[in-house]
C-alpha cells in the first residue's frame, strides 16, 4: 500500500475498520508477490518441510495466508505446521511464519505461537508478531509496538576496533553493512541492518575501540514499519505511549500521512486515557 492511498483515509473510523482488517503482519505484504504462484496439496506438504529451501517454506506459508483470508477452511491441517516453523533456525522463515500466524484470529493455537515469538532473537520475528496480536485484541507486544518508534540500537558482538560503512541519516536496508569490528586475534566481524530504515546516530568514533555490547550505532525503522506500528497503538495504545507517538506528530520531517496518523493515534490514545465521568 502506497503512501498516496494511505493519505487518503482521513477518518479515525476508518483507520479503525483497516487497522482491524490490515494489522496482521503487515511488515510482509510484500512476500505475497513473491511467492504468488499456487501450490497444490501436494506442493503444500513438501515445501513445508524442505529444509534444504527455506524459500520453499516461505512460499508454502504465504499460500497458506492467502487460502486462510479466502476462506478457505481445509487449510487448518497445515496449523501445526505453521507454529512449528514459528521456531525454525531460519530468520526469515520465522518472519514469514510469525506474519501467517496473524491471519486466523479465531485460532488459540497461533495466538500462543505469538506470544512465545514476542521472545524471539530477531526484531522482525517480534515486530510481526507485536502487529498480528493486535487482531487477537492482545496487547501484549505493546512494548514491541514503541520500540519500532523509538531507536534500535546496534551493538557490538565482539571486542575490537570498529570502522563504519555508513553515515548518519543514510537511508540502509535489511542487511546493509553497517561497520565491521575487527578484534585483536581473529576475522573482522560484520554489523549487519537487521530491517530497512535510516541510520540514526553514530555512536562511537570510526576507528576507535569498543567493547562486547557497547552501542556503535542507532537505526530508526523505515516510514512503512513506523506507520504500522502507529496504526496498531490506534487500538491498544496507553498514555505512556503519547510522547513517542507525537513525535511523529509534530516533524515535519515525516509524510503528511504518517504525521496524520500520528495524530489520529494520540487522539484515540487520549480519548481512552480519560476519566469517564457518571452522572
Amino acid at each position: 500500500m502506497n503512501s498516496s492511498q494511505r493519505g487518503t483515509r482521513r477518518s479515525p473510523a476508518a483507520i479503525v475498520i483497516l487497522a482491524a482488517l490490515f494489522v496482521a503482519g503487515p511488515l510482509l505484504t510484500w512476500q505475497q508477490t513473491w511467492f504468488g504462484r499456487k501450490l497444490t496439496d501436494a506442493q503444500m506438504r513438501s515445501y513445508l518441510q524442505d529444509e534444504g529451501h527455506p524459500r520453499h517454506m516461505q512460499h508454502a506459508l504465504s499460500q497458506i495466508s492467502d487460502r486462510i483470508l479466502q476462506g478457505d477452511t481445509t487449510v487448518r491441517q497445515w496449523y501445526p505446521q505453521v507454529v512449528s516453523l514459528a521456531h525454525h533456525s531460519s530468520g526469515p522463515v520465522r518472519v514469514t511464519s510469525a506474519w501467517v500466524l496473524g491471519q486466523d484470529n479465531t485460532s488459540d493455537l497461533f495466538h500462543q505461537a505469538l506470544l512465545n515469538l514476542l521472545q524471539d532473537s530477531e526484531p522482525m520475528v517480534r515486530r510481526n508478531a507485536a502487529l498480528a496480536l493486535v487482531r487477537f485484541r492482545d496487547g501484549s507486544g505493546r512494548p514491541e509496538l514503541r520500540s519500532i518508534l523509538d531507536a534500535y540500537t546496534m551493538r557490538s558482538p565482539k571486542s575490537g576496533r570498529v570502522e563504519f560503512s555508513v553515515v548518519a541519516h543514510e537511508k540502509i536496508g535489511v542487511g546493509t553493512l553497517l561497520a565491521r569490528v575487527t578484534p585483536q586475534e581473529g576475522q573482522p566481524v560484520e554489523i549487519r541492518s537487521l530491517f530497512a530504515g535510516e541510520v540514526g546516530r553514530i555512536l562511537a568514533l570510526d576507528g576507535s575501540s569498543v567493547s562486547v555490547g557497547d552501542g556503535v550505532l542507532s537505526v530508526n525503522s523505515g516510514e512503512e514499519q513506523v506507520w504500522e506500528a502507529l496504526r496498531a497503538l490506534y487500538l491498544i495504545g496507553g498514555s505512556e505511549d503519547l510522547e513517542l507517538v507525537q513525535r511523529y506528530a509534530s516533524v515535519n520531517a515525516f509524510s503528511d500521512s504518517l504525521r496524520k496518523q500520528a495524530e489520529l493515534t494520540a487522539h484515540a490514545i487520549r480519548a481512552r486515557s480519560e476519566p469517564t465521568t457518571t452522572r
